[in-house]
């Protein structure tokens, strides 16, 4: 037999179970991703952990940062799909700059799988990646939150207690105990008995617990006072890139929409809102320096008689710069309070080194001027009501939603704009995040969009009313205006900090040990 040749059997089986660990990888990431909408099969969320924390067990450090990267690009780019309308490329980069942070959990995971209590490090180690991803780069990005898989679940109500960051602790800690069950009853088996060790036990009764506390968790719904709502969904005239069309299209799409639902009102056909919301970007126009604008949004919310939310592109401190701001239009005294949004979307409304990249990327000189970010929160009085606005994304920072409940918010309103993303999935996940919202902060949240979803969602998360994508329609319902504050909206971003803190230390503590094995190894 030639020389070398009894080696290479192993290193064919070294390779092999490398491919092997790789393939499986990237197979539970594209799985996960269907936990999510619109395809809402949450328990993969459960699975989709499970099988990354067996995959990287035991593993090297870099090993585990490899698979923790194969698992999250397929689950992005499935996730992110949506992002096709503006190019493939994009929806491949930007799923490769979020698997990055995956990565860094693959690696975290494999270290701390050497550690005694390993599955609650690992499931300490998913909320410290999504403290990172959601602040990085950029402002960050929070879609793929393992909490935004589980708005209609048994853990959704822990939002209540800890918001997003608990519930995707919860699930995730069910992941890694549910992988350690197997290690656990093989284990027994090595040692031949047929008993299962406490700790086994112990594991499987906590992951029972996790999945049953949530009903233990009050989430109430009524309150004193109520305001009756109409929301008015206009529509585009198409969706995608070029969903604004025309000059003044959609904002005559929403003036129309609102000026017959006046006429039903003046019929007595629907009951008269106290308020009416629109989405935003409803008017295209600035209405402070169009007269045309101006005058189309006041004639209709004359019409109905009562003040109205209006959703308006608003030029900036500079030509260079636009607002993108919720307003309060009152048939009276016209245009009052407004609400600028605070975190543009990079590359979206703003794009970052403009100058070197738009040479670069073409297709970035179609964002002609930047979005230029508010500061305050989005609490203002509408009529009766006093209400906490956010705009579109801004939907998924814990932070932004936060501060309009704790300054006084009594009914959460979603203003967006989907146009360009209609039918492709985005919409669904968006309107996921506003119902775990709904649950974190005990607050009604109506979803006001220009073609949809727009939606009435109960502070239980209930989504009491909602549109169809790309039809114009007007929702009425009557909600309710809530003061109180969740333990969630008391405890502020504590309980995410000291989860992420812990996966950090536990990573910290398994390097250090690590690297006192091989200092000892050396010696000996």
């Amino acid at each position: 037999m030639a020389e070398g040749k009894p080696d290479e059997a192993p290193e064919r089986r070294g390779r092999g179970a490398w491919w092997a660990r790789t393939g499986l990888a990237a197979l539970a990431g594209t799985v996960m991703a269907f936990a999510f909408p619109p395809y809402d099969v949450w328990p993969l969320s459960i699975l989709g952990v499970a099988a990354l924390t067996l995959l990287t067990r035991g593993r090297r450090a870099r090993h585990g940062a490899w698979l923790g990267f194969v698992f999250g690009v397929p689950f992005f780019v499935v996730l992110l799909s949506w992002l096709r309308v503006v190019g493939w490329d994009g929806v491949v980069g930007l799923s490769a700059i979020e698997a990055l942070f995956l990565a860094l959990m693959g690696a975290g995971l494999a270290l701390t799988s050497k550690l005694r209590g390993w599955p609650l490090w690992a499931a300490m180690l998913w909320v410290t990646q999504e403290w990172a991803r959601d602040r990085l780069p950029f402002g960050g990005f929070p879609w793929g939150r393992l909490a935004f898989a589980n708005t209609a679940s048994p853990f959704t109500p822990l939002a209540a207690l800890g918001g997003a960051p608990l519930v995707t602790f919860a699930v995730a800690a069910c992941g890694t105990l549910l992988a350690w069950a197997p290690l656990c009853v093989l284990r027994a088996r090595r040692a031949g008995t047929a008993v299962l060790p406490w700790r086994t036990v112990a594991g499987g009764l906590t992951a029972v617990a996790l999945v049953l506390i949530g009903y233990a968790v009050p989430v109430p719904t009524t309150a004193a006072d109520t305001v009756r709502v109409a929301i008015v969904q206009g529509n585009v005239d198409r969706p995608g890139m070029d969903f604004l069309g025309r000059p003044m299209l959609v904002l005559n799409n929403h003036a129309g929409t609102t000026e017959r639902l006046a006429a039903d009102v003046a019929a007595g056909r629907t009951p008269k809102p106290d308020v009416v919301i629109w989405p935003e970007n409803a008017s295209d126009l600035d209405p402070f320096t169009d007269p045309a604008a101006y005058a189309r949004i006041d004639q209709a919310v004359k019409a109905i008689g009562v003040p109205t939310l209006v959703g308006a592109l608003v030029d900036g401190p500079d030509q260079q710069h636009v607002r993108n701001e919720g307003i309060v239009w009152d048939p009276s005294s016209g245009p009052g309070e407004s609400y600028t949004k605070q975190h543009p979307v990079p590359f979206g409304e703003y794009v970052p080194f403009r100058s070197e990249l738009s040479k670069v990327i073409t297709r970035l000189q179609r964002v002609a001027r930047d979005f230029y970010p508010g500061t305050g929160s989005g609490v203002m009085h509408l009529g009766p009501a006093r209400i906490g606005d956010v705009i579109c994304f801004e939907v998924a920072y814990d932070e932004i939603v936060r501060d309009t409940v704790n300054q006084g918010g009594r009914v959460l309103v979603v203003q967006t704009n989907n146009a360009t993303y209609n039918r492709t999935g985005q919409t669904e996940q968006q309107l996921a995040m506003s119902r775990l919202r709904a649950v974190e902060h005990g607050r009604a949240v109506l979803i006001a969009a220009t073609s949809g979803v727009s939606a009435v969602i109960t502070p239980d998360g209930e989504v009491q009313q909602r549109t169809e994508e790309l039809d114009q329609e007007v929702l009425n319902a009557v909600v309710p205006l809530r003061d109180s504050q969740t333990v969630a909206d008391k405890v502020g971003a504590g309980p995410e900090w000291v989860l992420a803190l812990g996966g950090l230390l536990a990573c910290g503590v398994a390097a250090a040990a690590g690297w006192q094995r091989r200092r000892a190894a050396k010696r000996s």
